[in-house]
């Protein structure tokens, strides 16, 4: 910053933030952060988004601020790719990106301090892969270790997986309604296979009818994916 208090830009195009002075009054140090990585993602800066997170990653909160910093980021992106504000192979590199580096800033150690179910995501026979990114990068940004069994994934393969991995809790998106019936099917096998999991749901069909989730036969849904985070915090709270 020049001594008449103007914001000097920095070689890639960025601000240059070695101040700690916010640039909006009243703005929160993570709310700052969170609107210099939406931008950074958004312009596929993957150096300024790193710096960014780096500057997150700090302190005794840094898991905290990580997650926020994270999970506001990508609900915004989602919002304004909703709204037509962003292209989707923004919405696709932003994810690609945020992944990347919140593994990069998340060490194998730091996870394994924190207690935890054995975690999988999937997309239940749909292709979309925008609200999954999303959670992934929220849960490891919140210090959870997770596998992902990606998209268009069905009932039968998602019984043998988490048969296999031994999964405790299982995080399932879907996007038409179809899919979102299919969870009654998915529910309905494990409980068969005897399998101690629990199914946590997402996606548009469930928002739209909020009852759903229990008709189908899982545990929980959440509605976004700092819902995702805090029942996964709750679940693994509450494990024996």
């Amino acid at each position: 910053m020049r001594s008449d208090g103007t914001r000097v830009r920095n070689r890639r195009g960025g601000i240059d933030r070695t101040d700690a002075t916010p640039l909006v009054r009243g703005v929160s140090d993570v709310d700052e952060l969170a609107l210099e990585f939406e931008q950074a993602l958004l312009g596929l800066d993957r150096w300024a988004a790193a710096q960014i997170l780096d500057r997150a990653a700090t302190g005794p909160q840094r898991v905290s601020r990580l997650e926020q910093v994270v999970g506001t980021t990508l609900e915004r992106i989602g919002r304004r790719w909703e709204s037509g504000d962003v292209a989707l192979s923004q919405i696709y590199m932003s994810g690609r990106i945020c992944e990347e580096l919140v593994d990069a800033v998340m060490p194998a150690r730091e996870l394994n301090r924190k207690p935890q179910p054995r975690l999988a995501l999937a997309v239940l026979e749909d292709h979309h892969a925008l609200g999954k990114r999303i959670v992934y990068s929220c849960l490891r940004a919140a210090g959870y270790e997770l596998r992902d069994y990606g998209l268009g994934v069905t009932v039968d393969d998602l019984v043998a997986r988490v048969r296999t991995d031994g999964v405790e809790l299982l995080l399932v998106s879907t996007l038409m309604l179809p899919s979102a019936l299919r969870v009654g099917a998915l529910t309905r096998r494990l409980k068969e296979e005897k399998l101690q999991v629990r199914v946590v749901v997402g996606g548009a069909p469930f928002l739209f009818d909020h009852r759903l989730w229990q008709e189908v036969g899982a545990a929980a849904m959440g509605r976004s994916a700092a819902d995702a985070v805090a029942l996964v915090r709750q679940f693994s709270e509450s494990a024996p």
